[in-house]
Parts: structure tokens; sequence; C-alpha cells
């Protein structure tokens, strides 16, 4: 079977590749997706692979049926862009000003594809039913994911895999993480107001400003960025005054990640009680608004220890590796709420060839090598866990 894999891996690539590099000439933003799901549905079609479309808005569902219906696994990618402006010298960079594929969306899309292309050939080897999701909108809050659950995609799903380009591994090389893998994430906005006035009559007026600076000092020593499990970071202070003339309203934006949903919590309700009380000793208000975001993703610990065992044999035992914690967030943990998932990252680095930028960065790229190791990675756990 790993043989045959590989073959059907080498017979694909090139329409993978191909497919990819279209798909990254053409970003689109989140939830709007439309000329990607055209795309994914033309690819599809031209295999007489069976799908759903229009889910979530431009998510497209593919449907493979081995010799019996069940068990049902789902295999994911998210097809969003990023609202950046690519600064790489590809032939077949974005010509969507200010939209760049810089997570490597494009190559899960592209990936995901051809592993339908794989396991629809290979449909007569395997028993259960393989749904394949294309998600739109990982990168915007609410997430596609929990839109796609919404309308029912998992609703006959026993268990869930996502593939994800990770550049700090080499091509070549996945990483697995066993239990809480990603932490969770929400949007902090806190608003301080008091009354504005001349900044030399104290007397007259309040100071919003020192009462905002107040409490982000205090919360940064209540909860420090170093070597904790939970993060609380802000990145926006806004005071709209000027030399003389101190402002009635100053606005803050943080971000808060935590693994554990009682620490989410308890530190949404500190920061409500700080903030009031900080803002109260200045004559001051505050309002602290959290926008829930995504929840911690759970990587299953029996079904992770499964993959990276099937990964060992088919890579090789010195090319899977353990990965840490990350205090990054991703959607696919809604579908880990639900369902046991593994969620593992695919090496994607190459120094020696220049592909070395970061995620989320305007001169991002992978070694495009890596997609025929994840389609063969992603195809092999899928049909022996079946």
């Amino acid at each position: 079977m790993r043989q045959l894999i590989k073959s059907k891996c080498d017979a694909y690539f090139d329409e993978v590749v191909a497919i990819r590099r279209q798909l990254h000439q053409h970003p689109e933003l989140s939830f709007c997706e439309k000329e990607t799901a055209e795309l994914i549905k033309k690819c599809l079609a031209s295999k007489n692979i069976e799908f759903q479309s229009d889910i979530a808005g431009t998510g497209v569902v593919a449907t493979i049926k081995g010799v019996s219906v069940r068990p049902t696994i789902a295999l994911r990618a998210d097809m969003d862009a990023l609202p950046i402006h690519e600064t790489t010298d590809l032939p077949y960079r974005s010509v969507n000003e200010g939209v760049m594929h810089a997570c490597g969306h494009d190559a899960h899309t592209a990936m995901l594809l051809g592993t339908a292309f794989i396991l629809n050939d290979l449909r007569d080897k395997f028993s259960g039913t393989i749904k394949l999701i294309f998600q739109p909108g990982e990168e915007k809050l609410p997430g596609g994911a929990s839109l796609m659950i919404k309308e029912g995609v998992l609703d006959d799903v026993d268990l869930i895999i996502g593939q994800h380009v990770y550049p700090d591994l080499p091509c070549g090389e996945v990483g697995f993480h066993a239990g809480p893998y990603m932490a969770s994430s929400d949007e902090v906005n806190i608003t301080v107001k008091g009354r504005g006035g001349h900044a030399a009559k104290p007397a007259e007026r309040d100071n919003a400003l020192l009462a905002a600076a107040k409490i982000v000092s205090k919360l940064s020593e209540l909860y420090p960025e170093k070597g904790g499990d939970v993060v609380l970071a802000f990145g926006s202070f806004i005071a709209d005054g000027t030399y003389n003339v101190i402002p009635s309203e100053v606005n803050l934006k943080g971000t808060m990640r935590t693994f554990d949903e009682e620490k989410r919590k308890a530190l949404k309700n500190n920061i409500l009680k700080v903030s009031k009380a900080i803002a109260s000793e200045y004559g001051c208000e505050a309002e602290a608004f959290i926008e829930q975001g995504y929840p911690s993703l759970k990587n299953d610990v029996k079904l992770t220890e499964k993959c990276a065992a099937f990964a060992k044999e088919i890579l090789g035992k010195d090319k899977v590796k353990e990965l840490p914690q990350l205090m990054t967030a991703e959607d696919f943990a809604w579908y880990s709420q639900k369902v046991p998932a593994c969620f593992y990252r695919l090496g994607t680095s190459n120094p020696e060839i220049g592909i070395k930028a970061k995620q989320h960065t305007s001169d991002f790229n992978i070694d495009e090598n890596a997609m025929k190791i994840g389609m063969g990675i992603i195809t092999y756990l899928t049909i022996n866990l079946l």
C-alpha cells in the first residue's frame, strides 16, 4: 500500500503543483473564496468525485465511498488568503493587489484535491466513507469551521484530520502533539472614559490616558508574557489627545490565549474587574468587551498517537517529530471540540533554496516537494484508520 500511494503521489504531483500555483496567483479573502470554490468543483468533477457546494457560503464537501459506508473520516483544508501585499518574485505571485496566500492555504487545498484523486482511485481498497472538507474563512471570526458544523458537516463523522504547512520544520518532516495543542483566542476591547480637558488644569478634568496605562501595566503584572500558560497582550492603545489636551476616551485592543476553559473564563472576569477598579481610582469608567474567538484545539491522544505511528511507517521514525504546544490559534479547534481530531504539521522550509520565511509574512513560500509528502501521509493515515 505504501508503494502504491507513493506512485499515485508521483502521478498526480504535477497536477497538484499547477493547482496550488493557480490558487496562489488568485487568492481570495475569508468568506470571499468564490473563484477558489469554482476551481475546487471543477477539479472534483473532472475525476467524477461527488460533492456539495455553497456550504457556509463558499465551502465545498466531497464524498468518496469505499466498499462500505461506515466509518466516516473527514479531512479538512482551509482555502482563504490574507490581506498582505506579496513581495516574492514568484512567476505565479498574487495578481490580487494586497491579498496573498501567506499561510499556505493554497497548498492545503491543492493537497486535499490530490488526496481526493488518490483516494478515489483506491476506493475499492478500503471500507468506509471519506469526507473532504474545503472550508472558507479560517482567518476570520467566527471561523468557517463553526459555520460548517452548524450546517451539519460533522453529523455523520467519526473522526477528523487536518494537515497544516509548517516552516518551522524542514521539507520531509512532520510533527505531532497529542492533547491540548493550540490555544483559545479571544479579542479584548477596553474603553476608558472620563472628563477630558486642558493638561494644565487637572482639577477640571480626569485622566483616562493614565488610567488606561495603569490597566495595561497591572494586567501585564498579573499575566506576564513569559513562563505562563496564559497570554494577555495589548497591541493597540489609542488616545486621541495632544501635547496639552487630555482625551476623554482611550481605547485598548489586545488578545488573550489559554488552553484551559476555566482559566479562559477567569481571565475574562479579571480583565473586567481590574479595568473597572483602576478606572474608578482616576475618576473614570471602564467598559470591557471580549469577543469570543476560537476554542483550544485538542488533539485526541489515542488518535494522534496512531497517526504519528502510521506517519513513521511511511516516512521513517527520524522524520516524525514531537511538537510543543503553541499559543497561536486555529479554527480547526471547533471540529476538535465535536469529534476526535488530529491536527498535525507538515514541514515546508528549505533554506538551501531560500525558502525560510515564516507564515503571515509578505515573502512566505513553501518547498512544493512537501505537497507530495503531505498527500502521501494523509492518504496513508486515512486508509489505515479506516
